[in-house]
């Protein structure tokens, strides 16, 4: 189905680093699908903490400006490069950028990045899977090798990563011990999770030493006290960096793994499809905003607050 194609389009972009003031509707040339590509029209877009962690500066100067964020994306593909054998113009889909550039009408995607969006949910929600269900599904069972009858905690279970990290390792058939705050006690337990633990509180004596796996989705300074759920041999698998006492995994005779960022593909995003569709994993939507109001969901995110995910529409 031939899709008409303007030469501008409205976009989210910035020039600069620093706070979600920076953030600006521009408009500028929609781009052209090369080889082995897609050109996708977005309708929505999912937000990470990569998003405003990269605006704000403390991911570095490595990338270029002016720099258009979202990674996640869904929408139909407007035009397919050479080589495109598996997508056709009028396909709805989903999948993840290669650099970025999802707040805006129009982005190129690698097509071994993208799938077909699953029947089960709409552009919204499909936005909210790429990154984050993928995460959760490689930290469990690639880094943390997860099996059934294992107990797993999740640190951070209400947010993006999290509240998919419950339902796969439920659908493994894990035991999870979710945390959070205590607002989420309820959400959490329906979804899945079979003990909850509220971080703001001391830690339950009855968990310590419980866990074959830790998957901390929060790092930062104060995270010394996962390694006390651990079992001897259990590891623990961060998503994003935290400071671990070194001593004290050696101590407690357990390992600390390195943060990794592998690549999604194709495959990935079809397993992710057939379990959404078949009921498995469910998407939690904290909030919409449209795309002027990229800077809100940006505030959002930051804010750390937010249970499931945050998306932003753009048709």
């Amino acid at each position: 189905m031939a899709m008409e194609i303007p030469r501008k389009m409205k976009a989210i972009q910035y020039s600069t680093y620093g706070g979600p003031d920076v953030l600006h509707c521009e408009e500028v040339p929609v781009p052209v699908a090369g080889e082995n590509e897609v050109l996708v029209r977005v309708h929505a877009v999912g937000i990470n903490p990569g998003d405003w962690q990269i605006r704000s500066g403390l991911a570095g100067d490595r990338f270029k400006l002016p720099y258009i964020p979202g990674w996640d994306v869904s929408g139909v593909a407007a035009s397919v490069g050479a080589g495109v054998t598996n997508f056709s113009p009028g396909d709805a889909v989903y999948g993840m950028t290669v650099n970025s550039g999802g707040c805006a009408e129009y982005v190129v995607v690698p097509a071994r990045y993208l799938a077909l969006k699953p029947d089960s949910v709409d552009f919204v929600e499909a936005a909210a899977l790429p990154q984050s269900a993928f995460t959760a599904w490689h930290a469990l069972f690639v880094q943390g090798k997860l099996e059934t009858g294992q107990t797993v905690l999740i640190n951070g279970a209400a947010g993006g990563v999290g509240h998919f990290a419950v339902q796969l390792a439920r659908w493994k058939e894990a035991r999870v011990i979710g945390t959070a705050s205590a607002r989420n006690e309820s959400y959490l337990l329906d979804l899945g999770a079979t003990a909850f633990v509220d971080y703001t509180a001391s830690l339950p004596t009855e968990i310590e030493r419980s866990a074959d796996i830790v998957l901390d989705t929060v790092g930062g300074e104060k995270v010394d006290w996962l390694l006390d759920i651990l079992k001897p041999g259990g590891r623990l698998v961060p998503i994003t960096w935290g400071r671990y006492s070194s001593v004290k995994a050696a101590k407690a005779s357990v390992t600390v793994q390195e943060v990794q960022y592998p690549a999604i593909s194709t495959a990935y995003l079809d397993e992710l499809t057939h379990l959404v569709n078949g009921g498995q994993l469910n998407v939690t939507i904290d909030s919409v905003f449209p795309l002027e109001d990229t800077a809100k969901a940006h505030e959002k995110s930051e804010s750390r607050r937010a249970r499931g995910k945050i998306v932003i529409r753009v048709l």
